[in-house]
């Protein structure tokens, strides 16, 4: 995500500072970005390297659905964003726009469309991360109140050209590897270009306080399994997975896990989200930006497809 929009920014003309944390991004070239390591749990540091920016776009966070990485959560993604708000407000920014999720708005619930009015509670989310994405939320809204010009984003799952070890990037890894199952589940899919794009419209405009869900479009996890096998001329996964045997493989992951010390494949939240018929309503954005189109979802599919086949080819 933070890579397409360094990309975006550079091509529109700006000037842009990019912090880091451990993985230095590779492959720029322009003379106007300037690279800087950086903690978001550095107070001073992320002060220091906020002198003199006018936009801040805080894509920072940390993605796990595995037992035991409650602490890690919290520490990025609710005590990060808080500091970066802290910062912004020390050095004046002129507006941020904030990256959170829809998990942050509670998005186990299968009888209604999911909007920007509703709110994160215990019943509508099964996750730790969801519940620290709702927190890190809720220390933007603190800046808000405290004068900060804020906007924050809610994308659905990402996808684009980026490491298909982490995070929504491994479902591509899980078909091309030739997993053989797939779930009813619903859920919202969107290019990490729109998302890029949709925040940078944001920022350039009048609106403040306000959160946007950026989502291309609702389908099955059957249906983008079957796209990404088809893109990387793969088998169809062809065995459906069903409640008992997902609550079968979560404890048998979770008990594999105890003895090898890994983060377990699957877990008893990302068990329910597969299986969960979810869908996110787009429009708040699309009436605020009517000239704005998403890529569909097919032709995300077949680019990232591409990319990924293109770095394999050259390893």
């Amino acid at each position: 995500m933070g890579r397409e929009l360094i990309t975006q920014l550079l091509s529109s003309g700006k000037d842009v500072t990019a912090i880091y944390n451990k993985t230095k991004p590779e492959g720029f070239s322009s003379g106007r970005l300037r690279i800087v390591q950086c903690d978001i749990l550095d107070v001073s540091g992320l002060e220091e390297v906020m002198e003199g920016v006018d936009e801040l776009y805080h894509c920072a966070g940390k993605v796990t659905f595995g037992p035991g990485q409650e602490e890690q959560l919290y520490k990025i993604n609710v005590e990060g964003t808080a500091n970066v708000v802290n910062a912004a407000l020390n050095a004046g920014v002129k507006k941020m726009v904030h990256v959170s999720s829809v998990a942050a708005l509670g998005r186990i619930r299968e009888n209604e469309p999911i909007t920007e009015q509703m709110q994160w509670t215990e019943e509508t989310s099964n996750s730790k991360y969801g519940q620290s994405k709702y927190l890190g939320e809720m220390e933007v809204w603190r800046g808000i109140a405290e004068g900060l010009n804020a906007v924050i984003v809610n994308p659905v799952i990402i996808f684009g050209n980026g490491n298909w070890n982490e995070g929504s990037m491994e479902i591509f890894k899980s078909v091309y590897k030739g997993s053989p199952w797939y779930t009813e589940g619903t859920t919202g899919f969107v290019d990490a270009k729109d998302v890029a794009a949709a925040m940078i419209m944001l920022m350039g405009s009048e609106i403040s306080s306000e959160r946007f869900i950026i989502s291309a479009e609702n389908k099955t996890y059957h249906e983008v399994f079957d796209k990404i096998a088809d893109a990387f001329n793969k088998k169809r996964p062809s065995k459906k997975v069903t409640p008992l045997l997902a609550s079968i493989v979560w404890r048998w992951e979770a008990v594999k896990s105890k003895f090898t010390g890994a983060v377990p494949l699957i877990s008893k939240e990302t068990a329910a989200t597969a299986l969960a018929k979810v869908e996110f309503n787009n429009s708040k954005f699309k009436k605020k930006f009517p000239s704005f189109k998403y890529q569909s979802l097919e032709q995300t599919i077949k680019t990232t497809c591409l990319a990924l086949q293109q770095k394999l080819n050259n390893h």
